[in-house]
């Protein structure tokens, strides 16, 4: 049986990196921050997860911020997972006896010369025991490349099937997914990690406004309540641009969840301006207990695959993108792919065209 447990939610201050030795100054302050929120959240019920906001502990936003060279920034900035930041985070995992669910731009091993967003869970021991790259980036800024943008290599290595996209891992604290940031924003990103087992489901971060006028609220809720899954969804704190950087932006606008699997939220923090932390108990053994148990709203049961599939029989968004070429920057994506995407949909007579 497993034990309720808190979850804590890391919602740290960050600083932009130019270079890859620049990320352990978040490191370092990863390290504060966990011993207060652990120490603290440990008084009710033991902390057994800590999920660190996207980017936290390398701060690798700046590739979209400054319209980055991809090339470049993967050769500099981006980092190898298992690597020396992970070991430093696999410390912290083994000090505390606590899983830790992280996120980073990484290079790939067999792709030369280009990252992807990766999320990865380590365990108490300190190993990396599962590794998500992430399939829906920020689209209009975000440089990462996802699996479906080389689509036909990726199921060359990996296959086509749930755990070679949305992998989950069983552990002695839940079967655990990662949906990262946008990743929420589509459905299917939390129903594929749920068909696949997925039982608490990493989804951090999102930006403000989008925070401020409740679209991750909204969006991780949902998600949370369609799968009858956990969420854990810390935002950032404070972002300062550069390591030497002395201006303090609230970036990300706060609003950080943990929420259960009815969608009620069990652990909130509003404030995002500082370096903070959410924490919420999570009872794996109630939400198993609802999916056997349910008659009505343990929904995956009543999914009709054969109607859906008609949903997704035309292609929309154009796979294999950067199988031959490097991300675009912000402006040749803007023409070439957001335009061409809008056009698609009015022509196919999907969205009919605004008359003003």
């Amino acid at each position: 049986m497993v034990k309720p447990y808190t979850a804590v939610g890391l919602i740290p201050s960050v600083r932009g990196i130019r270079r890859r030795k620049d990320i352990k100054i978040n490191l370092d302050h990863l390290h504060h921050l966990v011993k207060a929120a652990s120490w603290l959240s440990a008084l009710g019920i033991p902390v057994r997860l800590i999920a660190i906001s996207e980017a936290a502990p390398q701060e690798a936003f700046n590739d979209e911020v400054l319209d980055l060279d991809h090339v470049k920034f993967a050769r500099e900035c981006a980092i190898d997972i298992p690597g020396e930041e992970t070991e430093e985070l696999g410390k912290i995992a083994r000090e505390y006896n606590a899983f830790i669910i992280a996120q980073a731009k990484a290079r790939h091993p067999d792709l030369k010369d280009r990252f992807f967003n990766v999320g990865f869970i380590i365990n108490p021991k300190g190993k990396v025991i599962l590794k998500h790259y992430k399939v829906s980036p920020l689209f209009p800024v975000e440089h990462s490349v996802c699996p479906h943008d080389v689509y036909d290599w990726w199921i060359e290595k990996y296959g086509r099937n749930l755990e070679a996209f949305w992998p989950v891992v069983d552990t002695e604290i839940g079967r655990m997914g990662i949906m990262m940031a946008n990743e929420g924003s589509y459905p299917e990103n939390a129903r594929a990690l749920a068909l696949n087992g997925a039982e608490v489901v990493y989804r951090a971060s999102y930006p403000h406004p989008a925070t401020g006028n409740e679209i991750f609220e909204i969006q991780s809720r949902a998600r949370a309540l369609d799968n009858n899954m956990y969420i854990v969804a810390p935002n950032l704190g404070t972002y300062y641009l550069f390591p030497e950087e002395v201006t303090p932006i609230d970036t990300f606008g706060g609003r950080s969840f943990i929420i259960n699997y009815k969608g009620q939220i069990v652990g909130r923090h509003e404030y995002g301006g500082g370096s903070t932390y959410v924490a919420g108990v999570i009872d794996i053994e109630a939400l198993r207990d609802h999916r056997a148990r349910a008659q009505w709203d343990n929904w995956l049961k009543d999914l009709r695959t054969e109607l859906y599939q008609l949903l997704y029989e035309k292609p929309i968004y154009p796979k294999n993108l950067y199988l031959k070429r490097e991300p675009m920057k912000h402006a040749e994506y803007r023409q070439k792919i957001i335009k061409r995407q809008i056009r698609l949909m009015h022509d196919r007579g999907i969205w009919k065209k605004p008359e003003r």
